[in-house]
């Protein structure tokens, strides 16, 4: 009678045991595809292109950048940052951490870097180049969709500083 208690305590417990690390490598996973998603959507900013990153926003996603509504994020890319970018002679993002919470199906980020902007010189406008740096914060709601993560809502901010 005790071994038959002992294999069904030892049963229980490898049971819970195997759930709980189940449970854990899934939401690892989820973690890691999460930044994945965000990790592309900064690589392009810094790489000065939109290309690939309308499949990591959904259709409808909403933008907001210092406190307004930006729309959709075709319509933040169309009359925001596309041309925006075209200004840039470089972009980068330093002293970058990002923290992620997973709740399936959905998930939020909060990312807080510093970003130098370098922009190009402007003949026509008589502009020189110059160098622009801010510390910025986003948000991001992602919500996954046939087992991949988009982004639905994103919120920056950020504070010029003084170079």
């Amino acid at each position: 009678m005790k071994v038959l208690k002992f294999i069904t305590l030892l049963t229980v417990f490898l049971l819970t045991v195997n759930l709980t690390n189940a449970q854990d490598t899934s939401y690892t996973k989820d973690k890691k595809e999460v930044k994945a998603v965000m990790k592309a959507y900064k690589d392009a900013i810094q790489n000065l292109t939109t290309e690939g990153t309308f499949e990591l926003f959904t259709p409808d996603a909403i933008i907001f950048e210092q406190g307004k509504l930006e729309g959709t994020y075709k319509e933040y890319i169309s009359h925001h940052l596309g041309p925006e970018l075209g200004h840039f002679k470089s972009f980068t993002f330093s002293d970058y951490e990002i923290q992620t919470t997973v709740n399936s199906p959905y998930a939020y980020t909060t990312e807080n870097y510093i970003y130098t902007i370098i922009l190009k010189a402007n003949k026509a406008k008589g502009t020189e180049e110059r160098t622009i740096k801010s510390k910025g914060v986003a948000t991001s709601i992602l919500q996954k969709i046939d087992g991949k993560w988009k982004i639905i809502h994103s919120h920056t901010s950020f504070k010029k500083l003084k170079i």
